[in-house]
């Protein structure tokens, strides 16, 4: 009796099936951490490489070039292998891409490795979104999302702690071959255990391509996931060369200043899936972008040192709010033909200025100017999107 009591509870907290939507959320997470690892990482790289901060923000372009072409790419894929062969695919080729990577020695190796991890790594969000709506009723879908959203929050917080922890035992090419050992082992598990994402995605056609282009609405999406990526993996790049370069902190303190701001959005998260659930996505987006453009802006104006981390983590559990709504308003945007399509174009805009062109233009602005100058500028552009998202109507629909 009990048991049913818990199990229906359960049932009505989460109202979809448990286990498949977690063994995504372990594969996000794990390909993630080996994502956003570059940025702990980054001081040791820059010395050992002999990288300028320009340089050393590059590094983040390459990786995004990659993660770009994978998502162009997802469609292909899809069409050929299905989703769940496509996630399989993403994790395992992280994995062999942080291997290649932790044994660079050359300018060529090292870009090449970045971008094939962020092909790898490009090739499953269009495929676990879309396993993910074929698992959960659209009602729910929101506090799916959020759940899903977890792992990169999780991998923000962490992936400073687990570089910081090993950097006791291997140097910054260990720990990338840990973090490559690590992604293969999850794809055997997913491989195992996991279920669901059999049918294929649609490979992209011009003709299906141009009726997502024209809309405005794709646009404006495309300018709001380049402010929600910019504002979050752009800002969080650069922060410990940040921390250390304009606030005087060390690598440790750094490296654990930009994991504690991640910990309070672990709160705010579930927070956008009530918010949208009750204030309506647009609504919603409005609010979280207007918080973290303003606070982005904050950073950059006002140089007193101690205020610096309050800020930091405000902007931070800020910046996680901005994922679900956005994945939200174009699950109901376009319809499931055209979704993994529209998805795979604007995030791959939005990662390409936003983690890419971003990260080395803080790195570029930070060196010729400072890095106030470049949190100013960014605060700005994050905040020109709220206009913007008025122009989003619900006519604006591909697919019918």
């Amino acid at each position: 009796m009990t048991s049913n009591r818990l199990h229906g509870l359960i049932k009505d907290i989460f109202p979809f099936p448990l286990l498949p939507l977690f063994l995504l959320v372990g594969i996000f997470y794990v390909t993630f951490v080996c994502r956003v690892a570059i940025a702990p990482l980054l001081p040791a790289m820059k010395v050992d490489l002999g990288l300028g901060l320009a340089g050393a923000g590059s590094l983040f372009f390459w990786m995004a070039s990659g993660y770009c072409a994978g998502l162009l790419m997802s469609g292909f894929v899809t069409a050929r292998l299905s989703h769940r062969k496509t996630i399989l695919l993403s994790v395992v080729g992280m994995g062999a891409g942080m291997l290649v990577l932790s044994q660079a020695s050359s300018t060529v190796v090292l870009y090449v490795s970045l971008i094939f991890s962020g092909l790898s790594a490009g090739l499953y969000l269009p495929s676990g979104i879309a396993l993910l709506s074929g698992l959960v009723s659209p009602e729910h879908l929101g506090k799916a999302v959020s759940i899903h959203e977890l792992a990169p929050n999780l991998g923000f917080v962490t992936a400073p702690l687990i570089t910081e922890a090993l950097f006791k035992i291997f140097s910054w090419r260990g720990i990338l071959v840990t973090l490559g050992i690590w992604s293969i082992l999850m794809g055997l598990i997913f491989m195992f255990l996991g279920k669901g994402g059999d049918e294929k995605g649609e490979a992209p056609r011009l003709r299906v391509t141009r009726s997502i282009l024209v809309l405005p609405s794709f646009w404006v999406m495309a300018a709001f996931f380049i402010a929600a990526i910019g504002s979050s993996i752009g800002v969080y790049s650069m922060m410990p060369l940040f921390l250390m370069s304009e606030r005087g902190m060390s690598r440790e303190s750094a490296n654990m200043l930009t994991s504690f701001s991640r910990m309070a959005g672990f709160i705010t998260l579930f927070f956008s899936g009530w918010m949208m659930d009750r204030a309506g996505h647009k609504q919603a987006a409005v609010i979280f972008v207007g918080m973290t453009g303003g606070l982005i802006l904050l950073i950059g104006l006002i140089s007193y040192p101690p205020l610096t981390p309050l800020l930091f983590v405000l902007q931070t559990s800020a910046s996680v709010c901005i994922f679900p709504v956005g994945f939200v308003m174009l699950a109901v945007m376009f319809d499931p033909s055209r979704r993994n399509l529209a998805m795979s174009l604007v995030v791959t805009i939005g990662y390409l200025l936003g983690g890419g062109v971003i990260p080395a233009g803080i790195g570029y602005v930070a060196e010729k100017l400072s890095f106030s100058w470049s949190f100013s500028i960014l605060g700005l552009l994050v905040l020109s999107v709220i206009p913007l998202l008025f122009l989003i109507r619900p006519e604006d629909r591909a697919g019918s």
